[in-house]
């Protein structure tokens, strides 16, 4: 869906057009279209790294572990939202999408929907399995949308960028905010540290926007199998801490419960 897509340059801030397979703004800088369908929004003099995010491993332990349904509760919650809240034919964005499973699930006939990511290989995977959707590698903190321009934006365990976010949202547009909520993946948690400690769920990250509403979608989920314990470790911030002996102790086991706990917050410009 890039012929729809509308961009601003990331080096001048000028519009970009599509021409061809090709995205150039008005001073002539170019970005070409991958043969997967995404864009890189993302110029070397931006990065940080020679690779940024999330390596090809973890993107696909994410994937492989969210088409297992455990996080069907959350999508529901958050599709309801968009369809209570939304404008249906406006134009959706997915701040951090990883490899699109949250994003493409927002899409219906007569919306735009973005995903951004600065991890190419994750971006690479979501543009190819959901051409319906607008893909680019970007970073967060410089976004290539004009100034008010999107009507809903997501960001789901993804670093939350005030200023950004509300310089690119319409008058009376969404934020909505996935942060993990105090007992997410305590039981986890337990296999690793001596002491687990719960999330903080005190800290607000926005502070100018309205809160327009905070609920907490919370169930305890019973992994199946080693390797979906495995590749849902792997998605989280202590996957480094776990000892091979540990991870080694989950790889084995043929069943692990343990509770998924999800603050959700929506904010109005």
């Amino acid at each position: 869906m890039q012929s729809s897509a509308q961009y601003r340059c990331p080096i001048c801030q000028h519009s970009l057009s599509l021409n061809d397979t090709t995205f150039r703004c008005t001073n002539n800088h170019c970005f070409d279209l991958a043969k997967e369908g995404y864009v890189n929004l993302l110029p070397v003099q931006f990065k940080h790294s020679k690779d940024p995010g999330d390596n090809k491993a973890m993107v696909n332990a994410r994937r492989a572990f969210l088409e297992q349904g455990y996080y069907q509760p959350l999508v529901d919650k958050l599709i309801n939202l968009y369809q209570q809240y939304g404008e249906q034919q406006g134009q959706l964005f997915d701040a951090g999408c990883g490899e699109g499973y949250y994003t493409h699930q927002h899409k219906n006939a007569h919306n735009q929907v973005y995903g951004i990511d600065i991890a190419k290989e994750a971006v690479k995977k979501a543009a190819k399995k959901y051409p319906d959707c607008s893909f680019s590698v970007g970073t967060l903190s410089q976004l290539p949308f004009v100034d008010n321009h999107i009507d809903w934006l997501v960001s789901i365990y993804a670093p939350i960028l005030e200023q950004e976010f509300t310089r690119v949202l319409k008058q009376q547009g969404f934020l909505l905010t996935v942060t993990p909520a105090k007992q997410h993946l305590f039981e986890l948690k337990q296999q690793i540290y001596q002491q687990a400690n719960e999330h903080d769920v005190t800290r607000q990250p926005i502070e100018e926007l309205s809160l327009v509403l905070e609920e907490q979608v919370s169930y305890p989920m019973t992994l199946k199998t080693g390797t979906d314990i495995i590749n849902l470790l792997s998605m989280t911030p202590f996957a480094f801490k776990a000892t091979e002996q540990v991870k080694q102790q989950l790889a084995q086991m043929s069943e692990f419960t343990c509770q998924a706990d999800f603050l959700i917050r929506l904010y109005q410009k």
